[in-house]
């Protein structure tokens, strides 16, 4: 970074208060996103978030859940129409 000349102290003052300004407002940012964070943490967030992603995982996997189970359910029902 350059270091910038300054050739007065109205100048100096001028970004020492811009530098200030920025300084509060990416605190109360932060202040602001620590909040929303807070707020979204509690025990039913967690649980549908944790729902979701398994009922997300489980419906994009349907397709291969029915493939595999398939087989038993067909082979299970030929065996009770047999008797055995």
């Amino acid at each position: 970074m350059e270091k910038k000349k300054y050739s007065s102290y109205a100048e100096i003052d001028r970004d020492l208060e811009i530098l200030k300004l920025e300084k509060d407002i990416n605190y109360q940012k932060l202040v602001l996103s620590f909040q929303r964070t807070k707020e979204s943490i509690t025990p039913q967030n967690i649980v549908n978030g944790f729902v979701s992603s398994y009922t997300d995982y489980f419906k994009n996997s349907y397709p291969q859940i029915l493939q595999s189970i398939l087989p038993y359910v067909i082979g299970w029902f030929i065996n009770k129409k047999r008797g055995s």
